[in-house]
C-alpha cells in the first residue's frame, strides 16, 4: 500500500527561532494523531539541523541539493552534505527553481541521481504553467519533465521517488486545481509511470498534489483515487493549517 504524505514547503520564510517554534507546534501537534499520513517539513537550509532536533514523529526534508557531489561551487548544499545532517527528502524540480534559477530537466537528472546515490527521498515536482492548460498541453509538458529527468533510472531506484505534481498556475494565486483535474493528472503520470515500469511499480509511487490546498479543500483533493497527499506551501506556515490539512486523512 503506497504511503500518504503530507509535505510542508516553508520555501524562504521563517528566521531561525521562528522555524524551530513552528516545527515544535508541528510536531506537538502532529504526534497526537492517530496516524494515517507521513508528515514532511522543508524548512530552509540554514534552519536544518536546528529544526530536526526538535522532531521526533515528523520527518525533515531539504528544499534542494546542488546537482554537483563536492566542490568550488560557492552557496551550494550537496546531497551528501543533507544525507550526514539527517535530512530524509529533497524536494527537486519546484516550478520555482525552474523559473527563477532555470533549472532544466538535464539539471534535475543529476540531482536526482545525486540524492539517491546518497540515500535521500526525492520529492520530484512537475507541472505545467497556464498558457500550457490553455493550450491543452498539459499531459504532454508533464509527461516530458517526468521522462526526460527520470527515466533513466531502474525500476528499483524509481520506487524510491516521490512526485509531486504541482500546476503552476495554482501556486500561491489561490486557485486550486479541482477535485477532477487533480485526479485526472494523477492519474494520467500513473498510467505513464505504467508504460515505463509497469503497474506493479507505478501503483506503489506516492503522487502529491501542490498549489493552494488548505483544509477547507484537502479532504476532496485527497478522497481521489491516485491523490497520495500534498506538497504545502503558505498553508504549512501555520501549524494549525499544515495539521488540519493532515487531518484530511
Amino acid at each position: 500500500m503506497r504511503k500518504k504524505i503530507v509535505a510542508g514547503n516553508w520555501k524562504m520564510n521563517k528566521t531561525l527561532q521562528e522555524g524551530v517554534a513552528l516545527a515544535q507546534t508541528v510536531e506537538q501537534m502532529a504526534s497526537a494523531l492517530s496516524g494515517g499520513a507521513q508528515v514532511v517539513v522543508a524548512p530552509p537550509f540554514l534552519h536544518l539541523t536546528e529544526v530536526k532536533k526538535v522532531l521526533k514523529t515528523v520527518s525533515i526534508a531539504a528544499q534542494n541539493c546542488a546537482a554537483e557531489s563536492s566542490g568550488a561551487y560557492t552557496g551550494e548544499v550537496s546531497a551528501a552534505m543533507l544525507k550526514s545532517a539527517g535530512i530524509e527528502y529533497v524536494i527537486l524540480g519546484h516550478s520555482e527553481r525552474r523559473a527563477y534559477y532555470g533549472e532544466t530537466d538535464a539539471i534535475l537528472a543529476k540531482k536526482v541521481d545525486l540524492a539517491l546515490a546518497n540515500g535521500l527521498t526525492p520529492i520530484f515536482c512537475c507541472g505545467e504553467v497556464l498558457s500550457e492548460r490553455e493550450q491543452n498541453l498539459h499531459l504532454g509538458v508533464v509527461k516530458t519533465q517526468l521522462a526526460d529527468a527520470l527515466f533513466h533510472l531502474s525500476a528499483e531506484q524509481f520506487s524510491r521517488i516521490v512526485i509531486a505534481y504541482e500546476p503552476v498556475w495554482a501556486i500561491g494565486t489561490g486557485v486550486t486545481a479541482t477535485s477532477d483535474q487533480a485526479q485526472e493528472m494523477h492519474h494520467y503520470i500513473r498510467g505513464v509511470l505504467a508504460e515505463k515500469y509497469g503497474a506493479a511499480v507505478a501503483n506503489e509511487i506516492s503522487i502529491l498534489y501542490g498549489g493552494s490546498c488548505k483544509p477547507s479543500n484537502a479532504g476532496e483533493l485527497f478522497a481521489n483515487p491516485d491523490v497520495d497527499g500534498g506538497l504545502i506551501g503558505g498553508a504549512s506556515l501555520e501549524a494549525g493549517d499544515f495539521i488540519g490539512i493532515v487531518k484530511a486523512f
